[in-house]
C-alpha cells in the first residue's frame, strides 16, 4: 500500500511543491540579514508589493497567515524599526502598518542578496519551462482558492 502511495502523481506532485518551497525558503533564509527570518522578509515583500499602509487583515492575507501570526510578525519588524504600526484613525482597535526607510533600506539589501541565487535558478531553466508550468499550477492555486474546506 506504501508503494502505491508513493507512486500517486497527486501525492508525488504535493510532495515536489513541498520540497520546492521549503528549498526556495532555505536559499531566501541564507540571504537575509542577521535575525530576519523569511516570514519577515515576505512580509516587507508584500509592503514592496501592495503599497503602505496595509491592516494585519490584508497581510494576513496576502501572506497565507492567521492574523494572530501577522501580528507577531510585525510586533517583531517594529521593534527592529522596519515597520511602523498605528491605530486606524476611525477606529482604535484596527491597525495599520507602513514600512519605513529602514525596512526598505533592509528589504532591498536582501533582494540583492538573493539576486545571484535566483539568477542561477534562470539559468538552470528557460522562460518557457516556467512558462509550461504555470497553467498547470494556477488551475491547482484557484481549485484551492475556491474551497471551503471547513
Amino acid at each position: 500500500m506504501a508503494s502505491e502511495a508513493l507512486g500517486n502523481p497527486v501525492l508525488q506532485t504535493f510532495t515536489m511543491i513541498r520540497r520546492i518551497d521549503d528549498g526556495v525558503r532555505d536559499q531566501i533564509a541564507e540571504c537575509l540579514p542577521e535575525g530576519l527570518n523569511v516570514s519577515q522578509y515576505e512580509a516587507l515583500r508584500l509592503f514592496d508589493l501592495k503599497g503602505d499602509g496595509l491592516t494585519p487583515a490584508e497581510l494576513a492575507q496576502g501572506l497565507h497567515l492567521p492574523k494572530s501570526v501577522v501580528t507577531s510578525i510585525l510586533q517583531h519588524l517594529e521593534a527592529k524599526g522596519y515597520v511602523r504600526v498605528e491605530p486606524w484613525p476611525d477606529d482604535g482597535r484596527r491597525k495599520q502598518a507602513w514600512i519605513t526607510p529602514a525596512g526598505r533600506e533592509v528589504y532591498v539589501g536582501a533582494v540583492a542578496a538573493i539576486r545571484p541565487k535566483m539568477e542561477k535558478l534562470r539559468e538552470a531553466f528557460t522562460m518557457q519551462e516556467f512558462r509550461d508550468a504555470l497553467p498547470f499550477l494556477r488551475a491547482l492555486q484557484t481549485w484551492f482558492a475556491e474551497r471551503d474546506w471547513a
